[in-house]
């Protein structure tokens, strides 16, 4: 197919997704009922440029991680998302590679858990959605940022605070986990090469990937040093999404205690804007 045919599906299923259904505030003067540019481009992790480019055809041969950013960003079926895969000139990721669809249903938990920090993680702990609440939390996350793992032992960390002991257990699960994963998708490419940056650049990494070091990911409670709200400690919850490898991590505070007033403070509409 076209690259017209392309931005042409991807303007249609645009206009067809609401502010709201997004998980983004509605409201104001629009054009159209569905999602502007900018909040696609948001939602997907990508610039408005780039998106404006690929609707009206200027932009040619989509890599796969857009195309699957943009599904997701869209609320695609499978049959949607199958759809757009061919008309980018792509094949549907197959079995050997990293599953980063996220079905309807767990789109409508998230919409359903607004006034809780809610994001979804692939196999490889990489960032595929969050609601705002979460990353009002934990900030925004752009590039390989967005991989925990990546962020973890190459970029600047996050603002979760962090014993020496906590930070070792997290190295060791880390690693488990993307061993793990490499395991199960071996023909998957970006794994392959986040694999090789994280050797040459951390020797932490490569220490723990060469020994076989195993550990897991705990349920833990953790503190968050937050620049406006102050330090907030809250209880850390990672669900599997059966069929998917998806991982779900939810943050919860006790009730009626300082950390759930400040948790609702980040939930206000003027605290998010300040934060974000």
């Amino acid at each position: 197919m076209t690259s017209t045919e392309f931005g042409r599906a991807v303007r249609r299923w645009r206009e067809r997704v609401s502010p709201e259904a997004a998980g983004l505030p509605g409201g104001g003067h629009r054009r159209t009922a569905g999602l502007r540019r900018e909040e696609l481009a948001l939602l997907a992790g990508i610039s408005v440029d780039y998106v404006t480019r690929l609707e009206q055809g200027r932009a040619a041969n989509p890599s796969e991680q857009i195309v699957e950013a943009l599904g997701r960003a869209l609320r695609l079926s499978d049959v949607e998302r199958e759809h757009l895969f061919h008309a980018a000139g792509l094949v549907p990721p197959g079995q050997g590679t990293v599953p980063g669809y996220i079905t309807p249903s767990v789109h409508r938990m998230l919409d359903r858990l607004a006034g809780t920090p809610v994001a979804v993680s692939d196999a490889t702990w990489t960032l595929l959605l969050a609601n705002p609440l979460y990353t009002a939390l934990l900030g925004e996350q752009h590039g390989k940022e967005r991989n925990a793992v990546w962020r973890n032992f190459l970029g600047a960390g996050s603002r979760v605070r962090h014993t020496p002991q906590s930070k070792a257990a997290l190295d060791v699960s880390q690693v488990t986990a993307l061993r793990a994963a490499a395991n199960r998708y071996p023909a998957d490419q970006g794994l392959r090469h986040l694999v090789a940056e994280l050797r040459e650049g951390s020797e932490r990494f490569a220490e723990l990937w060469d020994s076989g070091a195993v550990g897991r990911h705990e349920a833990t409670r953790k503190t968050i040093d937050h620049p406006q709200v102050g330090a907030l400690t809250l209880d850390c919850d990672v669900l599997s999404v059966a069929g998917s490898d998806l991982r779900i991590m939810v943050y919860t505070a006790e009730p009626d205690t300082q950390d759930a007033e400040r948790l609702a403070l980040l939930a206000m509409p003027g605290t998010r804007t300040l934060v974000g």
